[in-house]
């Protein structure tokens, strides 16, 4: 199911400050669609009296999880490359999604895996920032992610849900899209959008838990 369907259920369930939708973040490469559990990482400016390294966290994650990683909006130095990208596509992890910018785009490309960032730039994150922690709460594109969320996303944008809200909103999208069907349906057979979605109540959708 596409990332737009959890949007329109957020409203319904009201979980629109416990979930929520990044904004910038656009698909780089590989396939456009990825699902899975966020597995967090967060980057702070390099500590020049204790300085730390861009992270080998890698080897932790588990494949089918999205790795999700805040570096703060930075768009100067990247936190992702080529030597990520293909060993992550090689271990089956889903996907990354970056609060900044990638690089290596191309070898991205032909390895297949999907990265979601708010742009692409060539300058490495080596002794410019370290990793400061991880599989901890972060906040990318103001939405807060902890690990296990899930994260959904394609060339529309990126979407998290709360991890203890993952099941009501995915039942409700599945609910939100049967009626969008039968609309297109009703639409298609003659009946005019109008009738179509005031019969099936299309309006009141995303105010109405109870439809």
């Amino acid at each position: 199911m596409p990332p737009v369907n959890y949007a329109r259920a957020f409203g319904c369930t009201g979980l629109l400050f416990s979930s929520g939708l990044t904004t910038g973040h656009k698909t780089r490469s590989g396939k456009k669609t990825i699902v899975g559990r966020a597995w967090t990482v967060r980057y702070v400016t390099i500590d020049n009296d204790q300085p730390g390294t861009v992270g080998d966290f890698i080897d932790q994650v588990s494949p089918g999880d999205v790795v999700v990683i805040d570096n703060a909006g930075r768009q100067d130095c990247t936190v992702w490359g080529g030597i990520l990208s293909q060993l992550a596509m090689h271990k089956g992890i889903a996907g990354t999604v970056i609060n900044g910018v990638c690089r290596d785009t191309a070898q991205a490309n032909d390895a297949g895996y999907p990265l979601y960032a708010l742009g692409n730039y060539m300058r490495t994150g080596k002794d410019r920032v370290q990793v400061a922690a991880l599989c901890e709460p972060i906040s990318v594109g103001g939405v807060l992610i902890k690990p296990g969320d899930l994260v959904v996303a394609d060339i529309d944008g990126v979407v998290v849900i709360a991890e203890k809200h993952i099941d009501a909103v995915v039942d409700r999208a599945f609910s939100m899209q049967k009626i969008e069907h039968e609309i297109i349906k009703d639409v298609l057979n003659g009946m005019t959008i109008t009738e179509a979605r005031k019969k099936h109540n299309y309006h009141l959708l995303q105010r109405n838990p109870s439809k």
